[in-house]
């Protein structure tokens, strides 16, 4: 009997079919994600006019959603390493597509926030399983490539729902924005049957046959037997799964990047819960404003996925350093009156290094931590990170409530970025450290 390493398999393995539907179906769950959240940003003017919001009570009202993926997203990464990403992925997608569609019915505020915090509980529960999943079984030379592709189905969501609202809404309302959402629902026995479950869960529940089975469609080309007994070398550590992130050296890393999901989160849901209002008052109308959003996520993917390959080549957190040290200058100078083809592209940058980041971090933050807490640490970064996500719409609600300057908005949404950078450029040098640390006593070993 042989004994195999799972990632000799997975790492070295070339890219296939297989990986293209795993790609494929994180990627559209992610789609519809993105096309959930921002929806919100879509129709804040009309929810504005139609209910007597003022811009404070907007921004608490916008805020529901996020309160819900912070719990989500620190309830169902850690649920996923006990009960499997594929189960936990099913029950997100329910609670999402289904409680959005329900904000279709709504009546009355109270109504609408209800529905928006559970699905909410969706949104943040199904980001961490499904990067950890598509990282799971990503070839090691093109893993935050791939990581990024799937993720940058968010920003294609969020163009869906910017460019859907300028054609949809006028013609059947606010409401219409809310019923396509249900069609994830529609598919969810697709992703059931298709979607492979963690091989990692399989190993530890005693799943070989099965695991086995999924990694010859990973690698068809790797010799494996029936005899052949798979081994994952992520090591078992002592403690909580949560209380790992901070053994063996890992306490600054993820404290950094916990800071860094924060400050990303905050720039991302500040400017897209409030660009097109804060650009409606500047004087566009609300085909323009809404045309500023959808310019924001195609920035985002070129972005994500530009520098998924600058991470594969070079260093991820020094690339992410970079990143958001570009993205609190294009924001603070969104603020001033330029010409229109300058804004556009001060937008699409913005968004390809605020969203574009984002979708890096959970990349990072996917290979930084083993497999046998990958979702727990995910889960944890996205859920930390949600207090910005919080914190952003409710910043937007009061700079607008106070009638700030447009430019002092903008520089107020800038700020994180820099804090950011700080972050990941401390992060970068811990693992630097620790790298050399880790070579000095192996070669001391020897």
């Amino acid at each position: 009997m042989r004994k195999i390493d799972v990632h000799d398999i997975i790492d070295n393995a070339r890219f296939n079919g297989f990986h293209w539907m795993v790609l494929f179906w994180c990627a559209l769950i992610i789609i519809f994600d993105g096309y959930d959240l921002v929806i919100y940003g879509v129709v804040l003017p009309l929810l504005m006019k139609e209910w007597g919001l003022s811009p404070l009570e907007a921004g608490a009202l916008g805020s529901y959603a996020l309160f819900g993926m912070m719990f989500g997203a620190l309830f169902f990464g850690p649920l996923a390493d006990r009960i499997g990403r594929k189960k936990a992925i099913t029950i997100c997608v329910v609670l999402f597509s289904g409680f959005t569609v329900l904000n279709g019915f709504a009546r009355n505020p109270m109504e609408f926030g209800a529905c928006r915090f559970i699905a909410g509980l969706g949104i943040g529960g199904v980001m961490p399983n499904v990067v950890a999943l598509m990282n799971e079984y990503a070839p090691k030379k093109i893993r935050s490539t791939l990581v990024a592709i799937m993720f940058s189905g968010y920003s294609v969501g969020g163009m869906l729902s910017a460019g859907l609202g300028m054609w949809l809404i006028p013609q059947f309302g606010w409401q219409v924005m809310f019923l396509i959402a249900g069609i994830p629902l529609l598919l969810l026995p697709l992703v059931v049957y298709l979607l492979p479950e963690s091989v990692g869960f399989m190993l530890r529940t005693g799943r070989q046959d099965e695991a086995r089975q999924v990694l010859k469609r990973v690698d068809p080309q790797y010799p494996l037997s029936a005899g052949d007994e798979l081994l994952m070398a992520a090591p078992k550590s002592a403690g909580t799964p949560v209380l790992q992130l901070f053994s063996e050296g890992r306490a600054l890393r993820t404290l950094m990047l916990w800071l860094a999901f924060f400050c990303c989160l905050l720039m991302v849901y500040a400017l897209s819960s409030w660009l097109p209002k804060l650009m409606a008052n500047a004087g566009y109308s609300l085909g323009s404003s809404l045309s500023f959003l959808l310019v924001l996520n195609v920035g985002a993917i070129f972005g994500a996925i530009g520098g998924g390959v600058l991470g594969d080549r070079l260093n991820l957190p020094r690339v992410l350093a970079v990143f958001f040290v570009i993205a609190a200058v294009s924001i603070s100078l969104l603020g001033f009156n330029s010409p229109t083809p300058v804004l556009y592209g001060l937008i699409a940058i913005a968004g390809a290094t605020t969203i574009g980041s984002q979708i890096l971090l959970y990349a990072c933050a996917a290979q930084f931590y083993s497999m046998n807490i990958r979702s727990t640490g995910l889960g944890w970064a996205s859920g930390i990170g949600r207090n910005g996500a919080i914190v952003g719409p409710l910043l937007g609600g009061a700079l607008l409530g106070i009638n700030l300057p447009l430019q002092l908005n903008f520089m107020a949404f800038a700020l994180p970025g820099a804090v950011a950078a700080i972050a990941m450029i401390l992060f970068a040098l811990s693992s630097q450290r620790r790298s050399r640390a880790a070579q000095g006593a192996a070669l001391a070993a020897s």
